[in-house]
């Protein structure tokens, strides 16, 4: 067996987008993925379905694995011929201890990569509006780990030197030795004075900046409770926050939200509140599938110029009747003698990107919208063909049925229960870590109570802020016990995002 190759890689200081576009590929073609505790684990997401994702993370209490341990399975690994990915916060060289880890598969003849990742030194501070160095301030940076203990007599730090030999100095790890590393600092020439902040989970939605001098940010972060994963600046660059801040001035920063749509389309809505600040949690309450009979919509694609109106009513809809479409070896020229309907424009763009132009789309997007706007304009004995979910509501094909046409209602998917991960969800929703949860179909709240099981669902969701895209949506969730406190006034991920942004500015 040919051995394998070790990437080390560095994962960024937090916010995922940080990776490397190089990071992200080796990430992608993983056999094997050794990851630590400040990895933000949405990175764990872009690995291959079978790769084997293995957890080693350390922090100042608790160690999973020590160093050796996980040297020699890097190596272990490698030996058996897998592509391993060891994902490391910020960057592995930077006091990540990629140094040695690259010196044992060295020693052991394993090929290896190194992947320069973003340190958390100059990411961190730029979050919270500090650049670590500015013309007018210092031209010059120190990066230092706050590890070791300051008093110690064998220390590695001069710190005669360091207090004043650099403008902006910056600590990795050192909250534990925060008082020793200041009074070390001003007994070593810098001034009591001298701008100091702390920076907890930089890059993060749970970003949090303290700011002070070097005399007293020791005593404020003690009165603040603040604690690692921190790192500490020094200089007078930290003046500079108060005109620079920009992360945590963001509108939603620092809410975390769930998203219950499904893992295809829910980065559309996580993308959109992230922008604003927000930390997403993508847990999919549903899930598309093929229909277990692909027969009905067959015969009804076969005989498609026999339909007057087409009528989709999501955006899944459109995708799978046109990938049946094509698999019949069928196109848009079928549909000629039909006219189209989408229930609102998300709908519509999809069937556009088809060359296609949509006849109608009601001006409240739901069945019954459809159903006031199609008066008249049914007449008896058209035939309509309404490809959508198994378990679409069947307001519209009754109504539609009601005034004389004939409906062939056909499954283009099925909606199945998601793939969520309920154990960390419930975890988090006990301990109010979740601000908000997103609904955007009836489907997502009733799999999403179903998959929490819990005996008093109004008592667990009871400090959450829960948001549906619509009123049927918000009245599904009111029959299950779901309080309601914010409904979108446009049925669209648009206007969902608009109307949290609209009662958190309230």
């Amino acid at each position: 067996m040919s051995k394998g190759v070790v990437y080390l890689v560095g994962a960024g200081p937090g916010d995922a987008k940080l990776i490397t576009v190089k990071g992200l590929e080796c990430i992608q073609k993983s056999d094997t993925i050794i990851y630590d505790r400040l990895v933000n684990i949405r990175l764990l997401g872009f690995a291959p379905a079978k790769a084997e994702i293995i957890y080693v993370g350390k922090s100042p209490d608790r160690h999973t694995l020590g160093q050796s341990e996980i040297n020699q399975l890097l190596v272990d690994k490698a030996l058996r011929g897998k592509t391993v990915t060891r994902l490391k916060g910020g960057d592995p060289f930077v006091f990540g201890r990629g140094g040695e880890e690259a010196e044992v598969l060295s020693e052991a003849g394993i090929a290896f990569e190194i992947v320069p990742g973003v340190t958390s030194a100059i990411a961190a501070a730029a979050y919270a509006g500090i650049p670590v160095t500015h013309r007018d301030f210092t031209s010059t940076l120190a990066i230092i780990t706050g590890n070791e203990d300051p008093l110690k007599e064998d220390s590695n730090i001069d710190w005669a030197k360091i207090s004043t030999g650099a403008g902006t100095l910056v600590f990795l790890m050192g909250m534990a030795n925060l008082p020793q590393i200041t009074k070390q600092l001003m007994d070593n020439g810098r001034s009591p004075e001298t701008p100091a902040a702390l920076v907890r989970w930089g890059t993060r939605p749970q970003q949090r900046t303290l700011v002070g001098t070097l005399a007293d940010i020791s005593r404020k972060a003690a009165s603040e409770g603040f604690k690692n994963p921190a790192i500490i600046i020094v200089g007078e660059v930290v003046s500079l926050r108060e005109k620079l801040n920009w992360f945590e001035k963001k509108p939603l920063f620092g809410k975390r939200i769930l998203v219950t749509r499904s893992r295809e389309q829910a980065s559309v809505l996580s993308e959109a509140l992230e922008v604003l600040g927000a930390e997403p949690l993508e847990f999919p309450a549903i899930s598309v599938a093929e229909p277990e009979d692909y027969r009905p919509l067959d015969l009804a694609i076969k005989d498609l110029t026999k339909y007057k109106w087409v009528i989709f009513t999501s955006v899944n809809g459109v995708e799978q009747f046109f990938r049946r479409l094509h698999y019949n070896n069928r196109d848009i020229r079928d549909l000629y003698g039909a006219k189209l309907c989408a229930i609102g424009p998300k709908t519509r763009e999809a069937l556009e990107k088809y060359g296609l132009i949509v006849d109608y789309v009601p001006n409240e997007f739901r069945a019954e919208e459809i159903l006031k706007e199609l008066q008249g304009k049914v007449a008896a004995g058209d035939k309509i063909l309404l490809p959508r979910a198994d378990i679409a509501r069947k307001v519209l094909p009754e109504a539609l049925t009601g005034m004389g046409a004939l409906v062939d209602e056909v499954t283009v998917y099925c909606t199945l229960t998601g793939a969520g991960q309920t154990g960390p969800i419930l975890d988090m929703l006990k301990t109010g870590e979740i601000n908000v949860i997103t609904f955007t179909s009836s489907s997502t709240v009733r799999n999403f109570v179903d998959m929490l099981g819990a005996a008093d669902i109004s008592s667990l969701l009871s400090g959450v802020t829960v948001a549906c895209i619509g009123p049927v949506t918000a009245a599904t969730a009111g029959e299950l016990g779901v309080r309601v406190d914010l409904v979108a006034e446009e049925y669209t991920i648009e206007g969902l995002v608009s109307a949290i942004l609209k009662y958190f500015n309230k």
